[in-house]
């Protein structure tokens, strides 16, 4: 169902999104992130990681794409208190934004490993099996080799999620044809045709797909 202005499917998801405020660290850290082109999950996305998080108390979870630390903050608050993020990103500064981030909000050094690289050559260091949850918010088109590696990197009952999978409406949009589009499309049928996975599309921010792997 497509949502017309001021439509009540609009208002729902708008009243839905709002229903999660973030504090004065997200909303700084989420600034940074805008003015360096690191846009961040919004708000819904952020609060919809944590919840995953807790209720799978997770203590070992990777994200891809660390740009100012709003994402892995949402993370970090779900996790357990004695569980490590491991976070990868091309741009070390980005990743010293967030580190500054987390120490706002009250982590230690100890509560993360901030890895600088490409994801696709870090990913294949990490150990198979030793992880809980597995966020990807990297480059698009490579979302397809993340999902390979992160059915490697997750214990079964684990839980990988994608971020911006509905793609500011493209996605569902049959005259969208862009690469990045293309590659999100094919990122769901990937997910939905893996037996080892039970997925789950969110409307939230702009798309959440998670998926708990089974075996």
């Amino acid at each position: 169902m497509t949502a017309t202005p001021n439509s009540p499917v609009e208002a729902t998801l708008a009243y839905a999104e709002e229903f999660h405020r973030e504090d004065e660290i997200l909303t700084a850290a989420r600034g940074l992130g805008e003015e360096l082109g690191a846009t961040p999950i919004l708000p819904a996305a952020g609060a919809a990681l944590c919840f995953l998080a807790t209720a799978i108390n997770a203590k070992a979870v990777v994200e891809i794409g660390t740009g100012c630390g709003v994402s892995g903050l949402w993370l970090l608050r779900g996790m357990r208190p004695d569980g490590t993020l491991t976070s990868v990103d091309v741009e070390p500064e980005h990743q010293r934004m967030a580190r500054h981030t987390f120490a706002q909000a009250g982590f230690s050094g100890g509560r993360m490993r901030l890895i600088a690289g490409r994801a696709l050559d870090v990913l294949p260091r990490l150990a198979d099996g030793g992880y809980d949850m597995v966020f990807c918010d990297g480059a698009t088109q490579e979302y397809g080799d993340y999902l390979a590696e992160a059915v490697r990197l997750l214990r079964v009952g684990g839980i990988v999620a994608f971020g911006n999978v509905l793609w500011r409406g493209r996605v569902a949009d049959p005259a969208q044809h862009d690469p990045d589009t293309i590659a999100l499309r094919e990122l769901g049928r990937l997910v939905q045709g893996d037996e080892r996975l039970r997925p789950l599309m969110m409307p939230l921010g702009d798309g959440l797909l998670a998926a708990v792997k089974l075996a």
